[in-house]
């Protein structure tokens, strides 16, 4: 009987019960494949009074894969680029030598009951692409390969899976699925890449017999092919890649040098990171914590 290594989230309110479930960075496990952060937020349901913005803030050395399944999103950065995100797309925002970015309600939607329900991702880069010129890409739904098998439709978000490859241009080998089972259904879980892991978004499912609960993590066994089966109707998320290496992470930043970090930190504090065109706020660099 196989053992996987299990990851639990933790769970953050990111104010007026904006709930994010944290998968990576973990204790056990600091990422998978190139995915340094895992981030699944919602199904929140919000009124007109909330305010769930996410205000200007930076990033160096990594990309931030947004998805949603629920909601709307207006995306804004430092590169001039506006881009509004609906259920389905992806926006792949490359942030190099640094960007700055805002997350926003549409202004169509800010006087409306909506829920706001997706995946917001980190994937580090490789070592000689940490200061690249940062660059936004939006792919709609319909550029985004789907595959129907028997029982299940996967989407294939980056890299290559049951025949489809994705058009993303990631800067390192890297797989990203969405799987939708139906009740009943079962998918053998490809073995192309050597780091892989699923999460069970909104049901559980058995992986080979053993249970794979909602809102876990299981980390695969390079070259498994374990078979995946929902008992009910089942979301499940696939991500891995090739390994890059341990990556140093200070609040928004990620690089293979410690050093930069401090650089980063320095500029933010200093406001010499690009601005948003059109913006004013910040999010401040988080002041240190007292010691225990």
């Amino acid at each position: 009987m196989q053992t996987y290594q299990t990851l639990t989230p933790h769970q953050h309110d990111l104010g007026g019960g904006f709930i994010v479930r944290r998968l990576l960075p973990s204790a056990q496990r600091q990422a998978v494949g190139p995915f340094i952060f895992f981030d699944h937020f919602g199904p929140v349901h919000a009124q007109p009074s909330d305010n769930h913005d996410v205000r200007p803030h930076p990033h160096i050395g990594l990309s931030t894969v947004t998805y949603l399944f629920e909601g709307a999103m207006m995306h804004r950065d430092s590169t001039g680029a506006v881009q509004r995100m609906e259920p389905g797309e992806l926006n792949w925002m490359t942030a190099g030598k640094g960007i700055v970015h805002s997350e926003r309600t549409p202004d169509d939607l800010r006087d409306k009951p909506r829920v706001s329900h997706g995946l917001q991702l980190w994937m580090a880069l490789p070592a000689e692409e940490e200061e690249c010129a940062p660059f936004l890409l939006h792919f709609d739904a319909q550029d985004i390969p789907k595959v129907q098998l028997p029982g299940a439709r996967v989407t294939v978000m980056a890299g290559s899976a049951f025949g489809a490859t994705s058009p993303v241009p990631a800067k390192s080998p890297t797989i990203y699925l969405d799987m939708a089972l139906e009740a009943g259904a079962a998918l053998q879980i490809p073995a192309n890449y050597s780091e892989r892991a699923l999460y069970a978004l909104d049901s559980s499912c058995t992986l080979d017999g053993e249970p794979l609960a909602q809102h876990q993590m299981v980390v695969l066994p390079t070259g498994s092919t374990p078979a995946l089966r929902a008992s009910g109707a089942a979301r499940v998320v696939l991500v891995g890649g090739e390994p890059l290496g341990h990556r140093f992470i200070a609040w928004n930043f990620v690089s293979s040098r410690k050093e930069r970090l401090t650089q980063a930190k320095e500029d933010w504090i200093a406001q010499r990171f690009d601005p948003i065109p059109g913006e004013t706020e910040f999010i401040p660099y988080p002041a240190p914590r007292p010691a225990a």
